[in-house]
């Protein structure tokens, strides 16, 4: 079963996630993608931290995540992916698109042969204005086609608002 979660900041989208982790039943693992680089970033991370069971594992992966997607789904584990939009400004900062195209075309392939269950947690961002700058304009466009692209291949699909999950895919 894979499942997708989007929102805004704050908007209860990673609440959402780990209640669905736990109410899979199966043994969790977190997979982080942030890579707490300031103090705001870290504090964050903390309050994840501090909100996450004892019992779960944790991964850390900022760019290889179809790899360790690959290497940990199994059949009775559920893997919680927070969040996608991390992992591709992680990629736009390598300023090579080779390699966004090379992992985001990975990471698409292999969603339909994972095992278990998989949440991914997405921030939308495409609900305002065109933004300005160059890099920003980029982002917001990969974040919508990766999120479409996932969207189409994922059994549920849900928009997070003001802590209010709106199924958009799916029972």
């Amino acid at each position: 079963m894979l499942k997708l979660i989007l929102g805004g900041a704050r908007s209860g989208k990673s609440r959402l996630a780990e209640q669905y982790a736990v109410d899979s039943a199966l043994a969790v693992t977190y997979i982080a993608t942030s890579e707490p680089l300031d103090g705001e970033m870290n504090a964050r991370v903390q309050l994840h931290r501090a909100r996450r069971p004892a019992e779960w594992a944790l991964i850390e992966e900022p760019l290889a995540l179809a790899r360790v997607l690959r290497e940990t789904a199994a059949p009775e584990r559920c893997l919680l992916v927070d969040c996608l939009t991390l992992w591709l400004t992680n990629l736009l900062m390598l300023e090579d698109p080779e390699r966004l195209a090379a992992e985001r075309d990975a990471l698409l392939d292999c969603l339909a042969q994972l095992p278990g269950e998989i949440i991914l947690v997405s921030n939308e961002t495409g609900l305002g204005v065109v933004p300005m700058g160059e890099l920003t304009r980029r982002y917001v466009d990969e974040a919508g086609w990766l999120h479409q692209a996932i969207a189409e291949r994922c059994q549920h699909v849900v928009l997070t608002v003001a802590g209010l999950p709106l199924t958009l895919k799916g029972a």
